[in-house]
Formats: C-alpha cells, sequence, structure tokens
C-alpha cells in the first residue's frame, strides 16, 4: 500500500528531470541551433525560453557579441620591395549561425585561426600593391577599407562579419629601420650642408657689402670733415684778415709777444741772436729805466 505513493513520488520526480533538460534558454547576447540527431533542426532561436527533447536534441549556443581578432605583427613586402612590420585588428560577429556551425564545427577557436590566415591574406594583398609612404601616411583609410573588405569576402563563407579592420602601427623591421636611419641622417647631413654653404656665401655677400657701404660712409664722411676743415680754415683766415686790416700795429705786437711768452718759458732757456734782430724790435723800442722816471 505504501509502495504507490512512493513510485508515484519517483515519477514525479523523473518527470521534472525531464521537463527541466528539455528546456533551455537563450540569453540576448546569444545565437543557439539545434541539431536532431545530429543535422540541424532550428538555428532562428530568440532570446527566452526555448523547447528540446532529450538524446533527439542537442543544442549549440555561441557569442553574438563583437568579438577582436588581434593578429599578430606581420611582416609583408610593400610594391617597392621593402619589408614592414604591421599589426593590425578586426571587429567581428557571427551573422549566419548555420554557415558557421558546418564550417567550424561550432569551435570558435577554429575560426579565429580561419580568420588571422584571411587576415594576413588581405594585409598582403593591400600592402604589396601601395609604398612604404602611401601605406604610412597617405591611403592609411583607403587602406583598411580594402583590407576588410577582402577579410569579409572569405569570411562571409563561415558565416562571419567584418564590422572593422584597423591598422594599429606599421614599422620598419629592426634590421631595416637601422640602414634606413643611416641613410636619413646621411641625406639629412647632405641637406645641412647645403643649407651652411648657401649660408656662408649669403653671410660673405652680406659682410662684403657691408664692408663697402662702411667704405663708402667713411670716405663721405672724411670728404665732408676736410670740406668743413677748409672752410673753417677760410673763416678763420679772413677773420685774422680782418683783424690784421683794421690794426697793423697791434696784431704784429700781440704776435710778438706770444712768440716771447712761447719762447721764454723756462728760466735755463737761452736763445742767441743779435741785438738788431727783428724778434726783439718791440723790445728795442721799450724806453730805458732812465727815460720812463
Amino acid at each position: 500500500m505504501n509502495r504507490y505513493p512512493m513510485f508515484g513520488g519517483i515519477a514525479a520526480l523523473i518527470a521534472i528531470l525531464v521537463l527541466l533538460s528539455s528546456l533551455f534558454t537563450v540569453g540576448e547576447r546569444e545565437k543557439a541551433i539545434r541539431l536532431a540527431l545530429g543535422n540541424i533542426d532550428r538555428s532562428d532561436f530568440e532570446p527566452g525560453l526555448h523547447f528540446r527533447l532529450p538524446i533527439y536534441h542537442r543544442v549549440f549556443k555561441f557569442d553574438s557579441r563583437i568579438l577582436t581578432l588581434d593578429a599578430e605583427p606581420e611582416r609583408v613586402l610593400t610594391s617597392e620591395k621593402k619589408n614592414v612590420v604591421v599589426d593590425a585588428f578586426a571587429k567581428w560577429r557571427i551573422s549566419d549561425v548555420t554557415k558557421f556551425f558546418l564550417a567550424t564545427n561550432g569551435d570558435e577557436r577554429a575560426a579565429t585561426m580561419r580568420l588571422g590566415q584571411f587576415m594576413r591574406k588581405g594585409v598582403l594583398d593591400a600592402f604589396g600593391q601601395r609604398t612604404v609612404e602611401e601605406v604610412v601616411s597617405g591611403e592609411r583609410a583607403e587602406l583598411m577599407v580594402e583590407i576588410q573588405e577582402n577579410v569579409n569576402e572569405r569570411a562571409n563563407d563561415l558565416g562571419i562579419e567584418i564590422i572593422d579592420v584597423r591598422v594599429k602601427r606599421v614599422d620598419l623591421p629592426p634590421d631595416v629601420s637601422d640602414s634606413v636611419f643611416s641613410r636619413m641622417e646621411k641625406e639629412r647631413a647632405t641637406v645641412a650642408k647645403a643649407f651652411r654653404s648657401r649660408g656662408e656665401e649669403t653671410a660673405k655677400g652680406i659682410r662684403a657689402d657691408a664692408d663697402r657701404q662702411r667704405a663708402e660712409i667713411i670716405a663721405e664722411a672724411n670728404r665732408e670733415a676736410e670740406q668743413i676743415r677748409g672752410e673753417g680754415d677760410a673763416q678763420a683766415a679772413e677773420t685774422y684778415a680782418n683783424a690784421y686790416t683794421q690794426d697793423a700795429d697791434f696784431f704784429r705786437l700781440s704776435r710778438s709777444l706770444k712768440a716771447y711768452e712761447q719762447v721764454f718759458q723756462g728760466k735755463s732757456d737761452v736763445l742767441l741772436l743779435k741785438p738788431d734782430s727783428e724778434f726783439f724790435r718791440y723790445f728795442n723800442q721799450l724806453p730805458s729805466l732812465g727815460e720812463a722816471e
């Protein structure tokens, strides 16, 4: 009599477990695919609660958010056969979960590896058609769009959509950068030498012009000084002449007194002249002491 309630409880528990295992949820950030005996049964699940048959159905879930593929820096050749190291990344998401499952067997790591190969091929193709100058500055935006279209075309077979591709940096390899730096240093030294030569040549011209202007200014100043000096001498001569004509005796007396003053400056000075010399004319004309009394 007591076994029936126990069996009923066990049956209810089994029924609950079967019911729970028959339900599954799909989150807003997920995509799901349901297989019936290994074949795809449904792949258009909306977020929410869904039903499956245990054992008969298997459910696989995948991340539906935008994911990042950060590729390893790749050494590529440009159109001018120069090596550059390109560091790029891509943003991608699953666009067709059925294609994705069939192409990768639901393995996200396998999908990432294949996307990495597509990125490498896209980078090689895009950079191989451009020079170093173009990939560094001139056509960076156009380059990234081309790589995105190239990778997207291949990734479509995987059920993957490439949202964006970005080139983080483009560097020269260490062995190449040293030689490029050395060449650039020599080129800059050559340019600097040319500028220095032109500067020295210009400086010589400026210096020569300054010397010429200096010589001209000095010559003009000397000419004006001589002219002014000549005019001054002429005015002085005219002044002396006018003064001499007004009182010739006084002028001769004044001039003689100045001569006496310059000659007899010291007590030991001796001058040998005849008593009747013209130099002592005014001394001889002075009255004697007796006459003065």
